[in-house]
């Protein structure tokens, strides 16, 4: 009997990932990612440090196990931020001038003791992608604060210190209490802050969320009591936000004048910030790990660095141990689940976005979906057949005619099967959509389908979203030496109302894509419907519900494996689907369902690159869905492994032109160890590798603070990147901030600011 070629295809993967690998091999094409099996274990930093010395967990992430211990030398890090410091005034306390003053001698009382934290006296920070548009703001603030040549006096004032840190910089001569204190020094933990952002861990946040402008709001709005300064805020912050500006000149200053508003009433000022330092054991070969790739903010607990390390004595195989801080408190249910450190890195496993953050800049890179732009010079016309989901019901209905967009994208849907073995198709999509004006708009046709964690994160899409419009779907063919990879490839048309400067950003409103199956969705609204669980932590309290958990509540469970027997016996299908999905159809969905949950004793299901396998209270263990429908596999990600840096070593003006010249750092492979070394730029363009060569930004700003020229450009064969500063700028002294970017690295520049004039010619 001959047997089918996906046949054949699938029992290739079974060998491949049953087999032993070895260090060297390569695979043409494994689905998912490097390590086979990965373990998710909740443990505190005293035990961690102990697990590394036994070679037990290969990293550690969201803490730091030796603040008071050496440091192994088989340890590598990563750093990422972690939190700002800050100084928050006592309501009670004085006006602007009054606060303004003893701001300034607070500020500059601490940064004469910088241990434990950065000082840096401003909100944006090397960590984000925005840090070259404001340096010139950052070095200001920072001169206005310099220590004192002599030992500060002490302060006219009490303070609360909330925390360690702030404890050991406020000593005790100045700590007050609840009773006569002026301020607060406290720390602000960056990831709760974005968390206010994120809502709903399903969906990674705004497309600003990289942003230093975006956290700067997050960080200080909240905290301003004049009116007009707060209405001004709000403005502006609206406008970027909204793409309501022309031109990127335009849109800078806007992110400039929001945070030099949010600054200006020191309601809150910011003294500094601390960095997150979490560890992974780099030794050679069988406890090692390679190829790690982190996020600026998230630092390791993001879905890049799972998409890219690897265990050194295992290439695409073997299991990757990981310790997480705190416990295994959060629900897990991809609504409002999943919020905790352990939670995240399950979802980042499990689960797979359509698109990215970039590790380290603001931009999205694409993931199961990619983009296509389609800049319109005006209006865009959105075709009658596209359709729009009905707030309050879901329901999808046609735009109908006369609808018009500023923005139209195409989306190529990259599908796959899920963990229960059915095929992701367009209803999973438009069901996504559906979802989120149903359970995120309060109304009376709506009843118990509301939810606020779902109004507030999906609050943007129904803002922006016009219409959707699927295409006819196409196949994408992989060749290979062994064999031919066919994967379905979903076109679908998205039109907006808004436009952003950045597409990237522009494409991340709204990407239409579900990791879930619409039966997972369904049968979790049909949970909440019937009281027996709450999607939110919020609500569970509201409701007085348990919060929906798709693991681990056994009592759900088993109401919701009765659910899926009666949705099987009568093939139902959610309202919203009733023209895109048959009884049939939904009756072999429900059935695929029911055999998962017999196998495997819980209903998460996705589509993700692993899936769960077992749990325990407080570890899980994945693994790593290796079917031949998932579209991504080994070294995908490969490029965002090890950040690289460029340097400046040279700006000189020559007549109105600025040239820079520079080093950047290359890796050298010494089988599975690497040295970074530097190197200047110099020779032709041909004779230089172009992973090499790195992007020349610059920012011009006039005497009155205002951006009047920005851009960048690329390496000339002269060993030069050339600015051209005679386009437009008019008479006057200007500021021109350089920096050089390489492999997308916008995190802690080598920055370097230098004096223009431009002079009068009548």
């Amino acid at each position: 009997m001959r047997l089918p070629p996906s046949f054949l295809a699938l029992l290739l993967l079974i060998f491949l990932a049953l087999a032993p690998a070895r260090a060297d091999h390569v695979v043409e094409f494994l689905p998912s990612y490097y390590p086979h099996q990965i373990r998710i274990e909740a443990i505190d930093t005293g035990s961690a440090a102990k697990r590394f010395s036994s070679n037990s967990i290969h990293a550690y992430l969201g803490g730091d196990p030796f603040t008071v211990r050496p440091v192994p030398a088989t340890l590598g890090h990563v750093d990422s931020l972690r939190s700002y410091l800050v100084v928050t005034f006592n309501p009670a306390f004085g006006e602007r001038n009054a606060r303004c003053t003893a701001g300034s001698s607070l500020v500059r009382w601490l940064s004469a003791e910088k241990s434990g934290y950065i000082f840096h006296p401003y909100p944006v920070t090397p960590y984000h992608s925005d840090y070259l548009q404001h340096l010139d703001l950052i070095e200001s603030a920072k001169k206005q604060y310099e220590p004192p040549s002599s030992q500060s006096a002490p302060l006219a004032f009490k303070v609360l210190a909330k925390g360690r840190l702030a404890q050991t910089l406020a000593g005790s001569s100045a700590r007050g209490s609840e009773k006569d204190w002026v301020a607060t020094i406290e720390e602000i933990d960056d990831d709760k802050l974005l968390s206010l952002s994120r809502m709903s861990n399903a969906w990674l946040g705004p497309p600003w969320i990289k942003e230093g402008w975006f956290s700067s709001y997050l960080l200080l709005a909240e905290t301003l009591r004049d009116q007009t300064e707060r209405r001004a805020a709000e403005a502006i912050y609206q406008r970027l936000v909204a793409g309501s500006y022309e031109g990127e000149a335009e849109h800078l200053n806007l992110e400039r004048k929001l945070v030099s508003t949010l600054v200006a009433g020191c309601e809150r000022m910011v003294v500094g910030y601390t960095v997150r330092r979490e560890y992974f054991n780099r030794s050679d070969y069988s406890e090692g790990l390679e190829n790690i790739a982190y996020d600026s903010q998230a630092g390791l607990n993001s879905p890049i660095f799972l998409r890219t390390v690897k265990l050194k004595d295992f290439l695409w195989n073997g299991w990757l141990r990981l310790g997480v801080a705190g416990k295994m408190g959060a629900a897990w249910n991809p609504v409002g689940g999943f919020g905790d450190v352990a939670g995240r890195i399950i979802w980042a496993a499990i689960g797979d976005p359509a698109q990215l953050p970039h590790p380290y800049n603001s931009v999205w890179i694409a993931n199961r979906v990619t983009t296509t732009p389609a800049p319109p010079a005006g209006a865009v016309e959105v075709p009658a057949t596209a359709l729009n989901p009905e707030p309050g019901t879901g329901m999808l209905r046609p735009t109908g005619k006369g609808k018009t967009a500023r923005a139209r994208i195409l989306y190529r849907v990259l599908l796959s099967s899920f963990h229960d073995g059915t095929s992701m198709g367009v209803a999973d999509i438009l069901y996504a959509y559906s979802f989120a004006y149903r359970w995120g708009v309060r109304s009376p046709r709506s009843g118990a389908d509301y939810d606020p964690l779902v109004d507030t994160s999906t609050a943007l899409l129904r803002e922006w979203l016009v219409g959707i419009r699927p295409l006819q779907a196409e196949q994408e063919i992989k060749p290979s030496s062994e064999t031919k990879y066919v994967f379905q490839v979903q076109p679908i048309e998205v039109y907006l109302k808004r436009k952003l400067a950045d597409f990237t950003q522009m494409a991340a409103v709204a990407p239409p894509w579900s990791t879930l199956p619409w039966h997972v969705v369904a049968l979790m609204e049909e949970a909440v419907k019937r009281h027996l669980a709450a999607f939110s932590q919020d609500e569970t309290q509201r409701r007085r519900v348990p919060w929906l958990d798709l693991v681990r509540n056994e009592w759900l469970n088993m109401r919701l494996a009765s659910l899926v027997e009666q949705f099987r016996r009568e093939g139902y299908v959610p309202p919203a689907l009733q023209n895109l999905v048959t009884p049939a159809e939904a009756r072999m969905r429900w059935t695929a369902l029911q055999e998962f949950y017999k196998a495997h004793r819980h209903f998460l299901v996705t589509n993700g690159p692993y899936r769960l396998q077992s749990w325990s209270g407080n570890s899980v263990t994945l693994q790593a869905f290796r079917d031949v429908t998932y579209p991504l596999g080994l070294g995908l990600f490969d490029h965002y492994a090890i950040p690289r840096r460029a340097y400046i070593t040279g700006v000189q003006l020559n007549g109105n032109r600025l040239e820079v010249r520079g080093d950047v750092e290359k890796i050298q492979r010494f089988q599975r160890t690497y040295a970074v070394s530097r190197e200047p730029l110099t020779g032709p363009v041909s004779k230089i590798d172009p992973e090499d060569l790195p992007i020349c930004a610059y920012v011009v700003v006039n005497q009155e603070g205002v951006v009047a020229d920005l851009g960048k450009v690329t390496y000339a064969d002269a060993g030069v990147f050339t600015v051209d500063l005679g386009r437009s700028l008019k008479p006057g002294l200007y500021t021109i901030i350089v920096g050089l970017v390489l492999g997308g690295n916008e995190i802690n520049p080598d920055l370097k600011t230098i004096q223009y004039r431009v002079e009068y010619h009548p």
